[in-house]
């Protein structure tokens, strides 16, 4: 299907989503790998990955890129050419990209009620303890986005997502909250917005200077 959704959330930053109903074969229509990405296709098993590495080259051509102006570097961390920022993700039927002139992470998570279960693996306590609240399932969804979208941003071998991302309470309501990382001798602060779309949860976030 087009584009399910294409939005400058903030001036300087846009935030393109699409919902994945293709096949592959369709979606790789008319896209222009490059070589490095036609061995990445050819190695997924899956059609469902395959299918979400197709979903983000579209969402890089409808924000005016090419395949060729996205890079990655040693750590895995997506780049574009012309410097800006950009974070890719995908769960399921929904691919997500987010391109700013800031420092920016994003996440896309399918809502399951079984994130209760690991919750004490990822979760402050106040977040973990709160299980009477109608939208406990949906403040555990966004604690985690927020903790990927952050990791994404810096993504250093030994983050824990307990002991070194914390995330200030919030109401599903606002939309936005806050968050540090704090490893080793590195304290950064990040200004945080999510939303919910279908029974999907899209967390994207940016670094203080």
């Amino acid at each position: 299907m087009p584009i399910y959704k294409a939005t400058n959330c903030f001036p300087d930053t846009a935030l393109l989503l699409w919902n994945i109903t293709e096949t592959a074969e369709a979606l790789s229509e008319g896209l222009h790998l490059t070589q490095r990405s036609l061995d990445r296709l050819r190695n997924f098993k899956s059609e469902a990955h395959r299918r979400g590495f197709l979903s983000v080259r579209r969402l890089l051509l409808t924000a005016g890129y090419s395949d060729s102006d996205l890079y990655y570097d040693p750590f895995g961390k997506p780049h574009l050419s012309d410097g800006k920022h950009i974070s890719i993700s995908h769960s399921h039927n929904f691919s997500a990209i987010i391109i700013s002139d800031r420092i920016t992470g994003l996440d896309l998570e399918l809502r399951r009620e079984k994130i209760a279960v690991i919750a004490h693996k990822f979760a402050e306590p106040s977040f973990v303890l709160d299980q009477d609240d109608p939208d406990y399932i949906n403040k555990l969804t966004v604690n985690w986005g927020v903790k990927e979208a952050v990791f994404k941003i810096r993504n250093e071998r030994g983050i824990s997502f307990k002991d070194h991302i914390e995330v200030k309470s919030f109401e599903m309501s606002d939309k936005q909250t806050t968050a540090t990382l704090r490893f080793n001798n590195l304290e950064r602060h990040f200004d945080v917005y999510f939303e919910e779309i279908e029974q999907y949860t899209i967390v994207y976030l940016f670094e203080r200077h």
